[in-house]
């Protein structure tokens, strides 16, 4: 939710952000006419009730004969007041509802415009090339006896697969050295729920425009998460932290993930790249306003220093504005290189949501005055299930086989290279 100061002090910066979007600029007008409408009904309350406390002495102090009056009086008084309550309860429902429909502000230099119009900021390592046809991690999936798509589909339905033998090994290699770096640099490790209330997936933002891609259990009215990112959330919603000296509490969130991948129909059908089920391992942070944006670079950081170690080549992007999402004022993209697809592939989103979630979620810190203010809140992929298929097309061989990435190794038993079955 953005802050309804900035709202009533400079409507026209979040307009410009709606528009760069290409999101409602009238819902700005339509706030600012119902934050004016509900701080107008505030009043009227107040006064009111002011004006029954005042009448509550004069009754008090009335003679007994002269009370049956004013107690008529009072009770025309109290409905007046109740009346103006609702009015103020209803107006203020209204302002929220218009508020929480307004998408976080962009952060200075976002690229305006849709999923097209992002800017790359760097290409980062060699682009693998072969003197064979390469194969696509599917099949070299099926040659490696490793990934099982035929038998994912009959037990559960298109978009779901099994990882078998090495490939079940090699994402956990995988997972785990993302936690072990994570670890290293400051995050503690939490193992999420992945079914969690409405109030935590929309004070998250994803009950929004993507709402569709989001598995719903009505008979619990519990969601399944796409990203630990709002279990990590709303974890400490309602309450007031202690930041350390660093500004940041960070934690790093291991879970299956749940998406409908709603829209994508025959679009990324073939392998894992795009599916229902996966395993992610995500950063999340809390810390000081002022800090955010270091603290988004930190990430950032932490992410290209996996995937050049795991020999990726890749790409980062300032992501386009129109395709954030709600909550992210700023995102980064590291997309890695996939051979058979001839394209970069996102493997990382990292976002920097300021205090939009905080707001919603109401997660503060206490200010240097003494005062609460809300935090800022940010996310980062480390590792997940689709980073397989860049590692596996980027390190095959002409007969099949795939070489392991050496920073992989150590996790699964020194193997260095997994053979054709």
């Amino acid at each position: 939710m953005i802050d309804p100061q900035l709202l009533r002090d400079h409507p026209d910066t979040i307009k410009a952000s709606q528009a760069a979007r290409g999101d409602s600029v009238d819902l700005v007008d339509d706030a600012v006419a119902a934050d004016t409408a509900r701080r107008s009904a505030i009043t009227a309350f107040e006064a009111l009730r002011a004006e029954q406390n005042a009448f509550s002495k004069t009754v008090a102090a009335a003679p007994k004969a002269d009370k049956p009056g004013l107690v008529a009086q009072a009770q025309a008084l109290a409905a007046r007041v109740k009346a103006a309550q609702q009015i103020a309860t209803e107006a203020d429902e209204a302002f929220q509802h218009t508020l929480r429909s307004i998408s976080n502000p962009i952060i200075d230099g976002v690229p305006a415009g849709g999923e097209d119009n992002f800017v790359t900021l760097r290409t980062v390592g060699t682009k693998p090339t072969f003197d064979f046809e390469p194969r696509d991690h599917a099949d070299l999936g099926e040659m490696l006896g490793i990934i099982d798509i035929p038998r994912g589909t009959k037990v559960s339905g298109s978009r779901f697969y099994f990882l078998r033998g090495w490939g079940a090994r090699l994402e956990i290699a995988l997972m785990t050295l993302g936690l072990d770096r994570a670890v290293a640099h400051g995050f503690e490790p939490l193992i999420t729920p992945t079914l969690v209330r409405p109030e935590a997936m929309a004070g998250t933002g994803f009950l929004g425009k993507h709402a569709d891609e989001i598995y719903h259990l009505p008979a619990d009215d519990l969601y399944l998460t796409g990203t630990s990112e709002v279990a990590l959330a709303a974890y400490h919603s309602d309450e007031i932290l202690s930041l350390p000296d660093d500004g940041a509490i960070r934690y790093a969130g291991w879970s299956t993930c749940y998406r409908r991948e709603a829209g994508a129909a025959g679009k990324d059908n073939r392998g894992i790249l795009r599916v229902h089920q996966f395993n992610k391992l995500e950063m999340f942070s809390y810390v000081h306003p002022d800090l955010a944006e270091a603290e988004h670079e930190k990430l950032v950081g932490y992410q290209e220093s996996m995937l050049t170690d795991l020999g990726l080549h890749y790409r980062v992007i300032d992501v386009a504005a129109g395709d954030l999402g709600q909550s992210a004022a700023r995102k980064f993209d590291i997309e890695a290189w996939v051979p058979t697809q001839g394209t970069y592939r996102e493997l990382t989103s990292t976002s920097n949501c300021t205090t939009f979630q905080a707001r919603r979620l109401d997660i503060r810190y206490r200010t240097e005055s003494g005062k609460t203010a809300p935090v800022a809140t940010l996310n980062g992929t480390l590792a997940t299930t689709r980073w397989l298929v860049a590692i596996l097309e980027t390190n095959q061989q002409a007969d099949g086989s795939v070489v392991i990435p050496p920073v992989l190794r150590p996790y699964l038993g020194g193997v260095e290279v997994i053979e054709p079955r």
